[in-house]
């Protein structure tokens, strides 16, 4: 199962993705999540201890590795690098695992715009596709806003994107976007998921104002999202409410996994 996880900057991707990461993990799943965003958090949001994600490092950062696996350096422009280097080894040298959750961090490519072609750039996509084609484990991807990872070539092997909104209108506009840029290439197995969400009438607004994105679940409002930050562990841990509502929506995508095969 290959889940991408986007929405609005700060509507709780992050949350949600360790949420659905640790329900799996407890259901004796093998677990690989990837944190794609620029400012990677998932680590902490995990709750994996600070001596364990000292490990990580972002993959986009490893100047030595991409040199060595691309023929160039780092930054460097009009030299000639393969666009398909090596990288079956690198989930399991790169990543660090916490009570059976395997994390990732691609990081981002700060140079050279949306279009860039540089040493990492070829990296990361290639490091992707080969994410993407990986056999039984679930993959969950903590993308930002945009489907920038996703290609034509690779959009088959995402299952589900899941676009967490809050009960606003600019959250669901961003959700709208993202709607339009996954069409653009073929993605259209799109879920909302709502977060931070306090009553009824905060479930009512996302399904009068969600359009054409139907809703498969969502978080409620929980002060243990903040209390698991002060207390480095993860909310599946100290929020009951948030662990059974993440375990619902796992049975969703499970129960939509099954019809699609």
């Amino acid at each position: 199962m290959k889940i991408a996880i986007t929405g609005k900057g700060g509507v709780g991707k992050t949350t949600l993705t360790a949420l659905l990461a640790q329900v799996y993990a407890e259901r004796g799943r093998d677990v690989l999540v990837v944190d794609s965003d620029p400012s990677p958090s998932l680590a902490g949001a995990l709750g994996i201890p600070p001596e364990v994600a000292a490990d990580l490092l972002p993959i986009s950062e490893m100047d030595e590795l991409i040199e060595e696996r691309t023929g160039a350096k780092p930054g460097s422009s009009g030299s000639f690098f393969t666009l398909n280097p090596r990288v079956d080894d690198i989930p399991e040298r790169f990543s660090v695992a916490h009570e059976g959750v395997r994390l990732l961090e691609m990081g981002s490519v700060e140079s050279g715009g949306a279009g860039c072609i540089c040493p990492e750039s070829a990296m990361l996509k290639t490091l992707f596709t080969h994410l993407l084609f990986r056999k039984d484990e679930v993959l969950l991807l903590d993308m930002y806003a945009g489907v920038e990872h996703l290609g034509r070539a690779t959009v088959d092997f995402v299952d589900t994107m899941l676009i967490v909104v809050e009960p606003t209108r600019r959250s669901l506009a961003t959700a709208n976007q993202i709607k339009q840029l996954a069409a653009d290439i073929g993605l259209t197995r799109l879920w909302l998921v709502g977060n931070r969400i306090r009553d009824d009438e905060d479930v009512a607004f996302l399904e009068r104002e969600r359009g054409d994105i139907p809703l498969l679940g969502y978080l409620s409002e929980d002060a243990g999202v903040v209390e698991a930050d002060r207390q480095g562990t993860s909310a599946f841990a100290v929020a009951p409410s948030l662990k059974r509502a993440a375990g619902e929506i796992a049975d969703q995508l499970d129960q939509l996994a099954l019809e699609v095969s």
